[in-house]
């Protein structure tokens, strides 16, 4: 009976050791399937995170017509600087023509916007400096043919005891003192812009031709014109009878960033435009970088000389100047067809590679040029995207859905 107590107080307790066992390994399982479950829902967040829906749009057949796919090029862009500023005349080659001495003026012989030549007649004035150095020549004239008459009477008489060798010499002396004066009489009168033809002239008829007639100093084009008869002009006294310039040459000046100031140089290649002429394109160069900067607005003036040679460039004309600062860059690049700035600013260009189904990308754009857009970041060479038409599907995008 003891026996049989023992056997089964052993045969209690193995039991309770079994169920003990079976909750372990039961609670060991719920663990490793919690494990399991957790690590399996990581996986899918991250799975659904890289996979994220990309946008993109299917094109029909007929709506392949409306773009152009070309594989992603390069170009060379030119490294450019642009200013704005006006034209304007070129000082140095624009002049005031004033007398040489005053006068009351006569007649102007050309008008405003004539064509002249360098030498040509603009006006003519009364000039009673003039006067007085005609008056001269003619009295020197006269004193020379008075004192060659002297001496040839002198040399005459000269070894017959009629005349001292005094006398002749005093006589030579006069006639030749008298040419002296004569000539420095033409040559006064000669001042006045009389030729030699018209002193001898004068000389000869004893007559005084008061006329003073100024001559254009270059070729060009009269831009001011303020000749009525009458007027009393002087040297250098404002304003000037006429202004003649040679308009074959333009000056640009534009105002320019003290930033990009050292990027101009004088002798730099220039590309000028103007709305007046749209499609044309002026070239010049920088002659001068002015050292004076405007407090308020940070620039400084730089001026290019614009050749004109047809005078289609107007004083006080808008213009807009580009300068090439730097060598070309070599980079990937898209049409400006291919690029679109969507609503919220962005650049975006669109791709495919069964020329079907196409996807919007986002782009970082630099330089244009030539109907050209650099692509910084974005697209890679040799990938197919949309070179003309990408408003199109980005338009597709906006459209409402379709019932």
């Amino acid at each position: 009976m003891k026996r049989q107590s023992v056997f089964n107080g052993k045969v209690a307790g193995f039991a309770l050791a079994v169920v003990a066992l079976a909750c372990v390994i039961g609670f060991l399982k719920s663990e490793s399937s919690g494990a399991a479950e957790t690590r399996g829902s990581q996986g899918t967040s991250s799975s659904s995170t890289a996979l994220q829906p990309v946008t993109s749009v299917d094109l029909s057949p007929s709506q392949l017509n409306s773009i152009k796919v070309q594989p992603v090029g390069t170009y060379w862009f030119p490294v450019e600087q642009e200013a704005v500023g006006n034209i304007s005349l070129a000082d140095d080659l624009s002049v005031d023509v004033f007398p040489n001495y005053q006068g009351k003026l006569i007649k102007a012989l050309v008008e405003l916007g004539d064509t002249v030549q360098k030498g040509q007649p603009l006006y003519t004035i009364d000039s009673p400096d003039l006067i007085q150095a005609e008056s001269t020549l003619i009295g020197a004239a006269a004193q020379l043919e008075l004192t060659a008459k002297e001496l040839a009477r002198a040399k005459a008489l000269n070894g017959t005891n009629g005349i001292s060798e005094r006398e002749l010499e005093q006589a030579t002396f006069d006639q030749q003192t008298a040419e002296g004066v004569l000539k420095a009489a033409r040559d006064s009168v000669r001042v006045f812009g009389k030729s030699d033809a018209e002193i001898d002239r004068i000389i000869a008829s004893r007559k005084i031709d008061p006329v003073l007639v100024v001559l254009s100093p270059i070729s060009g084009q009269v831009t001011v014109f303020n000749a009525p008869a009458g007027l009393f002009v002087q040297p250098g006294n404002q304003p000037a009878p006429y202004t003649v310039a040679n308009l074959a040459v333009k000056w640009m000046l534009a105002d320019v960033s003290e930033s990009d100031v050292s990027l101009m140089r004088p002798g730099e290649t220039v590309a000028v435009s103007v709305p007046a002429y749209p499609d044309r394109v002026f070239t010049g160069k920088i002659s001068k970088v002015y050292e004076n900067v405007d407090p308020n607005t940070h620039r400084e003036t730089v001026r290019a000389e614009i050749s004109d040679p047809k005078n289609e460039l107007r004083p006080g004309m808008f213009a807009n100047f580009v300068i090439r600062v730097h060598a070309p860059v070599k980079s990937i690049a898209l049409p400006a067809n291919g690029v679109v700035r969507e609503s919220d600013g962005s650049m975006t260009a669109w791709v495919t590679t069964d020329r079907r189904q196409f996807v919007q990308r986002v782009i970082e754009t630099g330089l244009r040029a030539d109907g050209q857009v650099q692509i910084l970041a974005g697209l890679q060479q040799g990938e197919l995207a949309v070179t003309d038409g990408a408003v199109f599907l980005s338009n597709m995008l906006q459209a409402p859905p379709s019932d």
